[in-house]
């Protein structure tokens, strides 16, 4: 007598397989929401040394990222899920210092070889479809270096969409994907 059972167990498999997929749902971007609109008010610049027009650029860089990474439509007013923020802290610090060089008139004092660009932004997401997600005053933070051989300005914005596509991996990340 042959044995069927491996037969049967494929069968059986490829037969229960169909119903299962109705019941399990995956999102390459990671966004596991029912809602079906993000409502992103503008984000307020209050640092002294960030650009003037920073805060429309994280407000516009925030409704792209959404929209490109997940199914979510964009909307002025009445999003079932709404987000803003604040940008708390736009600042350079020196790093990794040098000794002084030289003795007398002839040295160098000491100083940073590098700089580092921090950029921080508090964050209040509601979402009305899950309000235990919600979140106020939550703070992202990043941060970029450079060499001081080099002019801030020639750099900056380099630096910005660095810090910002990790600040926006962040956010992404506690709200809609849930990490």
């Amino acid at each position: 007598m042959k044995k069927r059972f491996p037969f049967r167990l494929s069968a059986l498999a490829f037969a229960v397989l169909p119903l299962l997929s109705g019941c399990l749902s995956y999102s390459l971007s990671g966004a596991s929401t029912n809602a079906k609109s993000i409502q992103v008010d503008p984000f307020f610049n209050n640092t002294e040394l960030g650009p003037a027009n920073f805060g429309q650029t994280v407000t516009n860089r925030v409704k792209d990222y959404f929209q490109q990474n997940s199914s979510l439509r964009v909307v002025p007013t009445n999003g079932e899920l709404q987000i803003e923020g604040t940008i708390v802290t736009y600042a350079t610090a020196p790093i990794a210092p040098q000794a002084s060089t030289g003795t007398g008139s002839a040295s160098t004092p000491n100083y940073g070889a590098q700089t580092r660009l921090t950029i921080a932004i508090k964050v209040n997401y509601v979402d009305g479809a899950e309000p235990k997600n919600s979140f106020k005053d939550r703070t992202f933070t990043f941060y970029a270096d450079f060499d001081n051989s080099v002019d801030f300005y020639s750099v900056q914005e380099s630096l910005e969409k660095k810090i910002m596509d990790q600040i926006l991996i962040d956010i992404f990340n506690a709200t809609i994907a849930t990490w």
